[in-house]
């Protein structure tokens, strides 16, 4: 058995799932939580609204790092019920990292590029940048995000947490709507049929980042600040992004491509957000990854056109 221990939350969800394989296969003992899909082995039931069950597993597992990846994470889910995403996104965030600082917990909190207004021509924005969230989603992971640092800065633990922002994410996917890239290819085949015609943004920039990528870097922050005595000078909020930019029509079409698929009934929108709409997106959120180039961590990223032929099966020459 390994004397490295790490427990990831949300294990059961797109990035928990990858997060939770990359410390196992790099001879950690890993543990995740879950809730409607724990098999009670590998993953652990815990609701994270309950401090007394986030408690108990934490002295179960014992780990030395937490990857807090468990969020209520689609912006129109959190406009929908706003209590359960605070409650989760930061009351349940808040007590988990006076929790893990109280046991000296490396704790790792997965953030968002929405932190940030993405104004045309601020990005790409530093990890220092003022952040200035258009939607409710990331006002609750900025808020998120303070509240863990706080709890560690109170503590007298400084450095022994950091953020982790990412942008939108694309993998193994269980079903598609587990990613805003992944439901795209449903989008392709929905617009084989003769009568579609489906209306696909085409202004907002996004920098779609692989599952596997951030798992990788999340391990190797986690081995770069465990083997540092002294953390506090070191970084508490990075930023973790691949520089492939697309738009979600885009992707649409790449996706045809790769599949052999007409794209000719996806209509590119470029009006950008309608003022009405309860959730306003960025239109530009582009993280810089340079504090952890600094701290000498790999922020090399699998291409995105390379890993959809592949997911595809669809090699062309």
């Amino acid at each position: 058995m390994s004397d490295k221990t790490a427990l990831i939350t949300g294990a059961t969800g797109l990035l928990g799932r990858e997060v939770l394989k990359a410390f196992d296969q790099n001879g950690w003992t890993a543990k995740g939580t879950g809730h409607s899909r724990a098999d009670g082995r590998a993953i652990l039931k815990v609701d994270f609204t309950k401090a007394d069950e986030v408690e108990a597993v934490l002295n179960a597992v014992r780990p030395q790092v937490v990857v807090h990846c468990a969020a209520n994470r689609f912006p129109e889910k959190v406009d929908k019920d706003p209590e359960a995403a605070r409650a989760l996104n930061i009351a349940a965030s808040k007590r988990l990292a006076e929790l893990c600082a109280e046991r000296h917990i490396f704790l790792i909190y997965i953030s968002t590029d929405y932190v940030f207004s993405g104004k045309e021509g601020e990005a790409p924005y530093e990890a220092d940048a003022a952040p200035g969230p258009t939607n409710l989603y990331g006002q609750t992971k900025l808020d998120g995000e303070r509240a863990v640092l706080a709890a560690y800065e109170s503590a007298g633990k400084t450095g022994s947490a950091v953020v982790l922002r990412v942008p939108v994410l694309y993998g193994h996917a269980q079903s598609p709507s587990e990613s805003a890239i992944n439901v795209l290819m449903d989008s392709v085949w929905k617009a084989q049929n003769t009568d579609a015609k489906i209306s696909m943004d085409h202004w907002s920039l996004r920098y779609p980042t692989n599952t596997e990528d951030v798992a990788r870097v999340c391990h190797d922050v986690a081995a770069r600040y465990l083997g540092t005595t002294d953390r506090s000078s070191l970084p508490r909020i990075l930023q973790f992004s691949s520089e492939d930019k697309y738009t979600k029509y885009k992707i649409c079409q790449l996706f045809g491509e790769i599949m052999g698929l007409s794209t000719a009934r996806i209509e590119p929108n470029t009006k950008g957000n309608d003022p009405n709409a309860a959730v306003q997106r960025p239109y530009d959120c582009h993280l810089s990854t340079r504090a952890l180039k600094e701290l000498g961590i790999d922020v090399s990223t699998q291409d995105f056109k390379g890993w959809w032929r592949r997911e595809a099966r669809a090699f062309r020459k």
